[in-house]
């Protein structure tokens, strides 16, 4: 571009010479001066008009800082607020949720009763009122003594007409024209004379609205759940209770208690007279060994055999004579231990047994909770009666064997050793006399 320009005045330099070029010179310069004016000017304005928009728009940021400032204030707030409206819509969820288990459970709890409630789910309090006013009603009359007129069972299982002296709802009272007395639940909501001659005197107190000293009653927690009746058990019925073990275990128990009994029979035959050793020893310095063996001859027992065995040998040294004693001894204590191991044998058993029958009986009581549940107690009685009656059995019969075979042990030894010595006594005074 500048050489285009430095083109064109040298042309026009050329064409109209040094004057001319003057002249040019001076209006370029003052058309470049007047366009350097107007630019200075333009400048100036566009500075001034910027200055006013860079101001304004410094306010207009400003606002909208503060309207951004605000807007996230009230975001904020709204957030806060929808936290409470969320806590409290759980809150209410957890009060509903809570009211509608109270509602449910004193629905369920007044059933029984026959009193039923009108739930309307979109007014609970009224529906709680309810439910209070009809709990308060039957606090009341559950917790007072009242008479109606009803009836109840006889022993024989007829009905009788009667009055029902009804103590809230845990027990009750019949008084008719034939008996009177406490009555138990025989299900269905019905009732039946309990055997007890005294709670007569007291049904018929109650129905003349007097005190008495003494309350004969049968307390029971569920009139629709039949009582059975009392019945007294012989010691077959508990035998029976057990099973096939309980039977094993008394028929061990009856050998036991019969080799007892011959054990003691057969120790007391065998012990003998507790003079033979001194009548023997004075017949022996009397009348010597022929005469003292005719004299023990009609002798029975342990020690009369052994004192036969003594004197026969008395001429043969003493050692000789010490084995013999000693064979004789040991052969009497083999006699005198007979049945002594079977008994401890028996007293062992037993109460092993008894813990099968224990095992047994769990094991019967569990496969019934499996299959039925524990709703019904009568249904695990068979199972737990083995488990303990068993038991019970076991210790009746291991106890006394066990206790009656130690003592007869140490009876029999008690003989062993006063049978040696007698023999050696007499052996020894018998030297004496030589």
């Amino acid at each position: 571009m500048k050489k285009i320009i430095l083109a064109f005045l040298l042309t026009s330099l050329s064409l109209f010479g040094a004057n001319n070029l003057e002249e040019a010179y001076a209006k370029e310069f003052a058309f470049l001066k007047a366009q350097k004016e107007m630019l200075k000017s333009r400048v100036n304005e566009v500075a001034s008009t910027n200055a006013v928009k860079l101001a304004q728009a410094k306010k207009d940021i400003e606002k909208l800082q503060e309207k951004v400032l605000a807007k996230e204030s009230l975001s904020q707030k709204l957030s806060e607020d929808l936290f409470k409206a969320q806590q409290n819509l759980e809150s209410i969820n957890d009060d509903t949720s809570l009211i509608e288990a109270v509602v449910a459970q004193g629905t369920a709890s007044l059933k029984p009763y026959n009193i039923s409630i009108n739930v309307d789910k979109k007014n609970y309090p009224t529906t709680l009122k309810e439910i209070f006013n009809s709990s308060l009603e039957l606090a009341k009359k559950l917790s007072s003594v009242h008479i109606e007129d009803g009836e109840f069972y006889l022993q024989d299982g007829s009905s009788t007409k009667a009055k029902l002296i009804k103590i809230g709802n845990i027990a009750v009272y019949g008084v008719s024209d034939k008996v009177a007395g406490a009555l138990v639940p025989a299900g269905d909501n019905k009732f039946k004379i309990w055997k007890d001659e005294a709670a007569a005197a007291t049904a018929k107190s109650l129905l003349e609205n007097k005190a008495v000293d003494t309350l004969h009653i049968f307390i029971f927690e569920n009139p629709n759940k039949e009582i059975a009746d009392l019945k007294e058990e012989t010691v077959i019925d508990v035998i029976n209770s057990a099973g096939i073990i309980g039977w094993v275990i008394v028929v061990l128990g009856v050998i036991g208690l019969i080799f007892l009994v011959l054990r003691v029979l057969y120790l007391l035959s065998s012990s003998g007279s507790k003079e033979l050793p001194q009548e023997t020893l004075k017949e022996l310095e009397q009348n010597g060994v022929e005469k003292t063996l005719e004299f023990l001859k009609p002798k029975k027992g342990s020690t009369a055999r052994v004192l036969k065995a003594t004197v026969r040998n008395l001429d043969k040294d003493r050692e000789h004579i010490e084995d013999i004693i000693t064979e004789a001894t040991m052969h009497e204590g083999t006699r005198l231990d007979k049945l002594s191991s079977t008994i401890l044998v028996i007293a062992a058993v037993a109460p092993l047994l008894g813990l099968l029958g224990t095992v047994t009986g769990m094991i019967a009581t569990f496969d019934i909770i499996t299959e039925f549940g524990t709703g019904d107690p009568k249904l695990l009685s068979g199972g737990i009666a083995i488990a303990l009656v068993t038991t019970e059995l076991g210790l009746i019969v291991a106890i006394p064997l066990l206790l009656g075979g130690n003592l007869l042990n140490s009876w029999a030894e008690s003989i062993k050793d006063n049978m040696e010595h007698a023999a050696l006594h007499i052996v020894n005074e018998y030297n004496k006399l030589k």
